[in-house]
């Protein structure tokens, strides 16, 4: 069901992901409508093991807001373990955002021509 209600996650920038990723967990305590994928994506982890909870069958098209930006976005369920979110390289390569490592915060002042 899909009631337009946001909801506030802690996302993670990560430059080693190659892709979106929202937490399996997440997604069921939602209620996010899932897609189930044609093939399922075998998933690896930093360390190069098989992740824990098997392979990626299913993906969600969310809307992202952050700081005035909006985007439609799809997102692979994934085990994440404690983490919610993660926005890997191609939305860091699409957005290219302006990070301040020293406080943390980002700023994304480079959206693509697919932002709204």
């Amino acid at each position: 069901m899909d009631t337009h209600k946001g909801i506030s996650v802690k996302a993670l920038l990560d430059s080693g992901a190659m892709g979106l990723f929202m937490s399996k967990k997440l997604a069921e305590r939602q209620g996010f409508k899932l897609e189930r994928l044609a093939k399922p994506i075998k998933v690896r982890n930093v360390d190069r093991s098989n992740n824990q909870g098997g392979s990626i069958t299913h993906k969600v098209e969310v809307n992202l807001y952050y700081r005035g930006h909006i985007e439609r976005v799809r997102m692979d369920m994934c085990e994440l373990g404690k983490t919610d979110v993660i926005l890997g390289m191609p939305w860091l390569a699409a957005h290219n955002p302006e990070i301040n490592w020293e406080t943390g915060k980002v700023k994304i002042t480079r959206c693509p021509p697919l932002c709204g």
